[in-house]
């Protein structure tokens, strides 16, 4: 077989995707963007290296990308020294099928220790697979075909920062649209394209400041919204047409989690400078209902039945009533913290930097500690829970050596 078609042949096998079923995990923060998993099996409450593992495999690169289920695959994001590229693994043994390079070189000098040249998780459809890199000094958001290599690419925006950080932000699939966003101190912007040609279906500027976060895609209030943070203010548009519907002050100038809601409520959190937690109403009146100082800079946050869950940088669990911000508990866990929380039936679970899962009961009237469960020790990525399994993107660092690893979790 040549070098060309056997290159053929392994991005065929990447990228022949099949429909969507009810087992996926298609995008950031889940299937509803609220990180939420579907109803079904539950997954295990307790794991190890050797206990309820069906199977792991060694990860090539480096990556802070969820994985992405759909059908019969797993896609995650991840980067060397001189690539950033998709993997595509088979989902029911772990076995590398594929991995299709997006970029060479033009990857930026410098970034944040904690981050990675892969932070975005790849949101997936039936028609195919999109992903955001920062290369060559500016956001390119990638489309790939089921069946054949790229399909389009397209230049979000320049990507200039004050403090050379990187990128962390997701793309987000609405509709026939895909959104992307650019957020630093060059020109800014939300921009939607049209998922199957690529053409620019809409763009919003937004303002010059530096902010990683994914934006929120949120049914509330009566109507989906796609809700952002960053300079110091919560800011809401509508999907379909990028036409900004309401404003209000709050959370930081910096953010990088992921705002949460349901009802007629949002809340945000950030960042840097400010340590702020802020509840609005998503009616358009922009109404602050309560703020208090409460940090979740990287994380994104859990909004179930009238109660809103965190677990902030340093390892604070906290729960308060969404409407009013009154306390319910508070627990002290262990930190750092990068990775966001999932919900799971009627369990939250939640990891930290050092490999370690705390599992914790949704229970607004007191923290109640269900298992804590240790994988590797250099651990950023969100896990993902999809029909009684947990996948868990993690690493071992060991005498200067990193090597990332990817687990199936599951009762035996």
């Amino acid at each position: 077989m040549t070098r060309v078609m056997k290159a053929l042949s392994i991005t065929i096998l990447l990228l022949c995707v099949p429909f969507l079923f009810a087992g996926d995990w298609p995008q950031w923060r889940g299937p509803t963007h609220n990180g939420k998993a579907a109803a079904g099996p539950m997954p295990p409450l307790t794991w190890s290296e050797s206990e309820n593992v069906h199977w792991v495999v060694d990860i090539p690169g480096r990556g802070h990308s969820t994985p992405t289920l759909i059908g019969d695959k797993i896609f995650m994001a991840t980067a060397d020294d001189t690539a950033q590229s998709v993997l595509a693994l088979e989902r029911s043994t772990g076995k590398l099928l594929g991995k299709q390079v997006i970029h060479e070189g033009g990857l930026p000098g410098k970034i944040h220790n904690k981050n990675t040249h892969a932070s975005a998780t790849i949101a997936a459809d039936a028609d195919g697979l999109y992903i955001t890199f920062y290369n060559r000094g500016k956001i390119v958001l990638t489309a790939l075909e089921q069946k054949g290599a790229i399909r389009w690419q397209k230049d979000v925006g320049a990507f200039r920062q004050k403090y050379e950080f990187g990128y962390a932000a997701s793309p987000v699939l609405h509709g026939d649209l895909v959104i992307a966003t650019a957020e630093s101190e060059a020109v800014t912007a939300l921009v939607a394209y049209d998922k199957k040609t690529g053409v620019e279906r809409w763009r919003t500027n937004r303002p010059q400041n530096t902010s990683y976060s994914t934006p929120g895609l949120l049914k509330v209030s009566g109507r989906k919204q796609l809700i952002m943070t960053g300079n110091q203010e919560l800011v809401s548009y509508d999907p379909a047409t990028g036409k900004k519907l309401w404003s209000a002050p709050g959370s930081a100038q910096h953010t990088a989690g992921t705002v949460t809601g349901e009802g007629d409520l949002v809340i945000g959190s950030g960042g840097y400078p400010q340590r702020e937690t802020v509840c609005v109403k998503a009616d358009g009146s922009g109404q602050v209902l309560w703020k208090n100082k409460m940090k979740c800079y990287e994380q994104s946050m859990l909004m179930h039945e009238g109660h809103v869950y965190m677990m902030n940088d340093d390892g604070m669990a906290a729960c308060y009533v969404a409407a009013t911000g009154e306390e319910k508990w508070k627990e002290r866990c262990k930190g750092p913290v990068s990775a966001s929380p999932i919900l799971v039936g009627d369990r939250i679970y939640a990891s930290n930097e050092l490999g370690t899962t705390f599992v914790f009961k949704a229970n607004p009237e007191r923290f109640e500690l269900l298992a804590k469960n240790q994988l590797g020790n250099d651990s950023f990525a969100t896990p993902v829970f999809v029909n009684g399994k947990v996948y868990i993107r993690t690493a071992f660092r060991h005498d200067g050596k990193r090597q990332e690893r990817l687990y199936c979790i599951g009762a035996k």
